[in-house]
C-alpha cells in the first residue's frame, strides 16, 4: 500500500473485514488504524520492497521509546496519534517488529520453541494490543490479554498453514525443521501428517483463548466473528485434503455468509434474552 493511501483502508479486503464491520464509532477507526498499520509493515516485508527495513526499524525506534520520540515513518505516527487514546503496550510493538525482523532475514525455525516464539512474535503480539484497544481493564485485564494473544497466536498458525505455499514459492518456510524432520517436507500430497498436528495445535490454541472474549468492554460480537471465520480456514482445510493439492485456502463465501448469519442469530438471542 502506498504511502498516500490512509492506512486503515487496508482492512477493506482481509478476513477481518465482516468483523470490523460490526465495531462502532471511534472503536472502529481505532481497530482499523491498528490494522493497517501492521497490514502495510506485513505487506512491505512479505513483498520484499526495498523500504521494508527502514519501515520496520522506525517503528521499532518508536516503540523502544515507549511512544515518546519522534515518530519517523507513517506508521509510528499513526501509532503516535492511537496512542493519544490508548496506553499502547509498546513491548508488543517492538515484539511484532521482531517478528518482521525474522521474516526479512527468512530466518530458520528450528524447532516447536522457536515456531511458538514466532507465532507469539507475529501474531500474539497484536492480539495483547486489540485487548488494550478493545478495553480490557480491571481485575481480568491479565486474562483478558492472555487470551488475546492466544487467540493472536492460533490465527497466526493459521495463517502459515493457509499460506504454506505461498511461502515456500517466497523461500519462506515457517514449519520448525524439527517438525519437518518428523512430518516430512510440506510438499502438496505429502503434508496430511503434518497439517495434522499442526491444526490440532491451532484448534487448542482458540479453545484457550475464546474465553477472553467474553472479558472485553468493547468489540465482544467483533472478535467472535472473526476468530469464528479464521478457524473456518482449518476446517477448509481439512474438506480439501489436507494440502493435497497446492495453493491457498480460501473458505468459499456461502459458508463465510454462513457464519456471519449465525454469529448476528447468536447476538439477536442474547440481546432478546
Amino acid at each position: 500500500m502506498s504511502d498516500d493511501i490512509p492506512m486503515e483502508l487496508a482492512a477493506d479486503e482481509s478476513t477481518f473485514a465482516p468483523a470490523m464491520r460490526l465495531l462502532g464509532g471511534q472503536t472502529k477507526a481505532d481497530v482499523r488504524t491498528l490494522y493497517g498499520v501492521l497490514r502495510t509493515i506485513d505487506d512491505l516485508v512479505d513483498e520484499d520492497d526495498p523500504r521494508a527495513p527502514e519501515r520496520v526499524g522506525a517503528l521499532e525506534r518508536w516503540a523502544r521509546g515507549g511512544g515518546g520520540g519522534r515518530a519517523e515513518s507513517p506508521e509510528a505516527q499513526a501509532l503516535a496519534q492511537l496512542a493519544e487514546r490508548h496506553p499502547l503496550p509498546h513491548e508488543q510493538l517492538g515484539e511484532f517488529c521482531r517478528g518482521m525482523r525474522h521474516d526479512i532475514a527468512r530466518e530458520t525455525i528450528a524447532d516447536e520453541q522457536d515456531f511458538d516464539r514466532y507465532c507469539q512474535q507475529a501474531g500474539g503480539s497484536v492480539g495483547i494490543v486489540l485487548a488494550v484497544l478493545l478495553g480490557a481493564t480491571g481485575p481480568d485485564e491479565d486474562r483478558a490479554k492472555e487470551g488475546m494473544a492466544a487467540l493472536g497466536r492460533a490465527m497466526q498458525v493459521t495463517n502459515i498453514l493457509r499460506d504454506i505455499d505461498e511461502d515456500l514459492a517466497a523461500r519462506r518456510v515457517y514449519i520448525s525443521q524439527t517438525a519437518i524432520e518428523r512430518f516430512g517436507f510440506p510438499a502438496p500430497g505429502a503434508r496430511k501428517q503434518l497439517l495434522r498436528d499442526h491444526i490440532a495445535r491451532a484448534d487448542a490454541l482458540y479453545e484457550e483463548g475464546l474465553p477472553a472474549i467474553g472479558l472485553l468492554a468493547r468489540g465482544r460480537e467483533a472478535m467472535a466473528l472473526s476468530a469464528a471465520l479464521y478457524r473456518e480456514i482449518l476446517r477448509e482445510i481439512e474438506r480439501q485434503g489436507f494440502g493435497r493439492e497446492p495453493g491457498r485456502v480460501v473458505v468459499p463465501l456461502e459458508r463465510r455468509q454462513m457464519l456471519a448469519d449465525r454469529n448476528q442469530a447468536d447476538r439477536n438471542q442474547l440481546h432478546n434474552a
